[in-house]
C-alpha cells in the first residue's frame, strides 16, 4: 500500500522522436537555451508573452520573432501535446475539457464563469493514489504525474476556447490528483502563472488543495507565495476519516492541523478547510459542533461541499436542509464558513467524472 506521503513523483514520459514542450521550460531555462542559439534573455519573454496572453495556437503566428528563429522553435520545440477529446458547456455556462495526453491518458479541466471572474480548475496527476472513497478522480488509481508543461496547456487550451474578450481571473488546483504529491512540477507552473511575464495572476487568487500531506504543506509554505492553501478535512475525528480519507490512518488529524497553524504564520494567509457534505455520512449537528471545536480558535475558513453524486462511489447527496443546518450549528459555534455553489451539473461535473466515463467507453471497445 502506498504511503501518505511516498506518492510516486514519476513525470510525463518522453517517446522516442518526441519533441519536448515548451512549456516545460522555465523562464530562465527558455531564457538559457535563446542565448545557446544565438539569441537574447528577451527573446524567452517575447516567445512567453505568445503563449500566455497573445493565445497563439503555432510558432508561425509570432509575428515579431523572426522566421529564422520560429524555425529553429519549430525544429526543438512543440506548443502543445494534448488532444480536445470531448468539450462540455453546461447551462451555467461551465465549461468541460476532456484532454488525452501524448500516452494516450486522460485530464480533466474545468472553466466556471462568474460574473466578476473565470476560475480554472486544474489537474495535476493521471489519477490518484490517495483514495477518498467519494472521489471519482481516485477511482481507477494513479498512474503518474504530469509534467509542468501538461499543467500549464490545461490553462492554455481554456484560455483558447473561450471567448476573446474574456480572461482568466482565478486558478484552482481541485482537479484529479493531489496537488502537494507533485510539488517539483506544480511550484514552477504556479509561478508562471504567477509572473507577470506568464499569465500574472495574483498569488491570492490561485488556490492550491490537497488531502493533507503536513510535510508538503509545510513545503509549500516555505515557498511563501500567499497561494490559498484549501485542506479537503471531510471528518471533524480521526475514526470517521479514516473511513472517508484512507491516508488519514497514517498521518491523522492533528498533525495536519499543525502543517495549516504553520502555513498561517509562515504566509499570514488564512487555511481553507474544504468539507464535503455525504448524506448519512458526515453531515450530521453532531459532526457540525465537533468540528466547530477543532477550529473556532484558528484563524480558518470552512468550505462545505454538498456532494455531486458519483453512481460508482454510493455515496448521496445531502438535502437542503441538511446542509442548512450544518451551516447554522458551525456558524453558531464560531466558524467562518460558506457553502460551495455548485456548477456544471450537468456535463459530469464531479472531478473526475468525465475520465471515467472514457475509460468506461474504452473498455467496452476492447470487449466488443
Amino acid at each position: 500500500m502506498l504511503s501518505s506521503e511516498n506518492v510516486p513523483s514519476t513525470a510525463s514520459p518522453v517517446e522516442a522522436g518526441r519533441l519536448p514542450l515548451i512549456t516545460d521550460l522555465t523562464r530562465e531555462q527558455l531564457a538559457q537555451w535563446c542565448i545557446d542559439h544565438g539569441s537574447s534573455s528577451y527573446r524567452a519573454d517575447q516567445i512567453r508573452r505568445w503563449i500566455f496572453t497573445k493565445r497563439v495556437n503555432d510558432f508561425d503566428e509570432m509575428h515579431d520573432i523572426s522566421k529564422k528563429f520560429r524555425e529553429l522553435l519549430k525544429e526543438n520545440f512543440r506548443l502543445f501535446s494534448t488532444t480536445i477529446v470531448k468539450q462540455q458547456t453546461a447551462k451555467d455556462r461551465t465549461e468541460k475539457l476532456l484532454l488525452e495526453l501524448e500516452d494516450g491518458h486522460h485530464v480533466e479541466c474545468v472553466l466556471m464563469r462568474e460574473p466578476k471572474r473565470n476560475t480554472v480548475c486544474i489537474s495535476t496527476q493521471v489519477g490518484c493514489a490517495m483514495g477518498c472513497v467519494f472521489c471519482a478522480s481516485g477511482l481507477l488509481g494513479l498512474t503518474r504525474n504530469l509534467s509542468m508543461g501538461e499543467i500549464l496547456e490545461q490553462i492554455l487550451r481554456l484560455d483558447r476556447v473561450i471567448d476573446e474578450d474574456e480572461r482568466i481571473s482565478n486558478i484552482v488546483v481541485m482537479g484529479i490528483g493531489e496537488p502537494l504529491a507533485n510539488l517539483s512540477a506544480l511550484i514552477p507552473a504556479l509561478d508562471t502563472l504567477n509572473h507577470k511575464g506568464g499569465m500574472g495572476i495574483g498569488a491570492r487568487k490561485i488556490t492550491v488543495s490537497t488531502v493533507g500531506l503536513p510535510v508538503k504543506i509545510r513545503e509549500l509554505a516555505d515557498v511563501n507565495k500567499s497561494y490559498i492553501l484549501a485542506v479537503s478535512l471531510h471528518a471533524p475525528n480521526d475514526v470517521l476519516r479514516d473511513q472517508i480519507v484512507p491516508t488519514n490512518n497514517k498521518i491523522g488529524i492533528q498533525k495536519i492541523l499543525d502543517a495549516t497553524d504553520y502555513y498561517y504564520v509562515t504566509t499570514g494567509r488564512r487555511v481553507t478547510f474544504e468539507y464535503i457534505l455525504l448524506s448519512g455520512v458526515n453531515d450530521s449537528p453532531a459532526h457540525a459542533r465537533e468540528l466547530a471545536g477543532l477550529l473556532k480558535h484558528r484563524n480558518a475558513h470552512v468550505n462545505l461541499i454538498p456532494a455531486n453524486g458519483v453512481e460508482e462511489t454510493g455515496y448521496q447527496n445531502p438535502t437542503t436542509a441538511d446542509v442548512d443546518r450544518f451551516f447554522m450549528t458551525l456558524a453558531k459555534g464560531g466558524v467562518n464558513v460558506t457553502v460551495r455553489k455548485r456548477k456544471g451539473d450537468d456535463i459530469d461535473a464531479a472531478c473526475g467524472q468525465l475520465r471515467l466515463n472514457r475509460e468506461k467507453e474504452k473498455e467496452m471497445v476492447q470487449i466488443q
